[in-house]
């Protein structure tokens, strides 16, 4: 049995008014303002009693003997788990934004995944971060190979995301280059060569690229065979090295307002984390939890649910968009843990489900 499940409806009730109220004002509730702003119909005792149960519980504390209660990181994670319902209202809001500002066909995906951010950020007033595509798991669109001088070539793709490529390789000294009399026939060649290459790989991961079977490939270009190994490994090793994605962040300035964020350490860890530990970072927003309710979609980690320390004093909420089926990015959110939970888990889930229909 959970200690959700254990408690009673009423102090299931004052558990989450007390949250809710806390969640509004940053101040410590007290058995009297829960009577006078809460229909609970029993007295103040009553209250104070179950607030002390609470308490005992771990679900609430006293940040000192004179003041009322505030949640727990326990406290939150009943609360999130069993106590609130997501306002979907909210999140159709962001779904109907996004797709007023951002269907234009002058954005590159990543011009929108940073519009995307600054709208997130400004819907919930906090930290939105959301990753690049994960380049490893993208499916070739389209590549070309274009001529830069008679012994270099430029291989440039597109990812079905729309990310762009472009690696610089040397030509070899073979037979098949050197019957180029011109640069019409190195330009024919490259093209013919283009077709063969689209026509083969499009479709393919990138990532399978390093360990492509060469012996399928048709006779009439085994000539370029060593040439287009050598091309594709560098290529798939190029974005492999690259595959530290970057986190776009928007929203710190607004969420430094918060009272939790009052202490100029916490401050500073927490920029440093978002500014120069990014890799760290990562691995928190690019995951999904194992024991979330069926109904949810999103990672919730709450106060000392997060593994680093500058991470403590807040949630994160995050979310998985995909390509297909294929997991390729993240949308998150950073806020303290008297975080406004019913707005910012729609607000993440719908703009995960938007990117992912933008991919599709």
């Amino acid at each position: 049995m959970t200690v959700a499940t254990s408690l009673t409806k009423r102090y299931q009730n004052i558990l989450r008014a007390t949250i809710q109220h806390y969640i509004a004002t940053a101040e410590p509730v007290g058995s009297r303002t829960l009577v006078e702003e809460y229909n609970f119909s029993v007295s103040s005792a009553t209250i104070r009693q179950a607030l002390g149960k609470l308490e005992k519980d771990g679900l609430l504390y006293q940040p000192h003997t004179s003041a009322g209660r505030i949640p727990s990181d326990c406290g939150y994670r009943i609360y999130v788990d069993s106590l609130m319902t997501p306002d979907n209202k909210i999140g159709q809001k962001i779904e109907q934004r996004l797709t007023k500002e951002l269907r234009r066909e002058t954005y590159s995906f990543e011009s929108l995944l940073q519009r995307a951010t600054q709208i997130l950020a400004n819907l919930s007033g906090y930290i939105a971060l959301i990753t690049l595509p994960q380049t490893s798991t993208n499916q070739l669109r389209h590549l070309q190979l274009v001529e830069v001088s008679s012994t270099q070539v430029m291989l440039v793709i597109v990812t079905e995301n729309y990310q762009t490529q472009s690696i610089l390789i040397d030509l070899p000294a073979s037979n098949c280059q050197n019957e180029s009399n011109n640069e019409d026939n190195l330009t024919e060649e490259l093209h013919i060569l283009s077709n063969f290459l689209n026509a083969q790989l499009k479709g393919k991961c990138i990532s399978d690229f390093a360990t492509l079977n060469w012996r399928e490939i048709d006779q009439n270009f085994a000539c370029y065979r060593d040439f287009l190994k050598q091309l594709l490994q560098q290529l798939h090793y190029s974005l492999k090295s690259s595959i530290s994605t970057p986190i776009m962040v928007h929203g710190v300035s607004e969420v430094l307002r918060q009272p939790e964020f009052s202490q100029l350490q916490q401050v500073q860890m927490l920029l440093h984390l978002l500014e120069e530990e990014q890799d760290q970072l990562l691995p928190l927003i690019f995951e999904t939890f194992e024991h979330q309710p069926l109904n949810r979609r999103v990672s919730i980690k709450i106060g000392s649910e997060n593994p680093l320390e500058s991470m403590r004093p807040c949630t994160l909420i995050s979310a998985i968009y995909r390509q297909g089926d294929i997991p390729v990015g993240s949308v998150g959110i950073i806020g303290p843990t008297r975080m406004l939970y019913e707005n910012t888990i729609s607000l993440v889930e719908s703009t995960a489900d938007y990117l992912s229909e933008t991919l599709r």
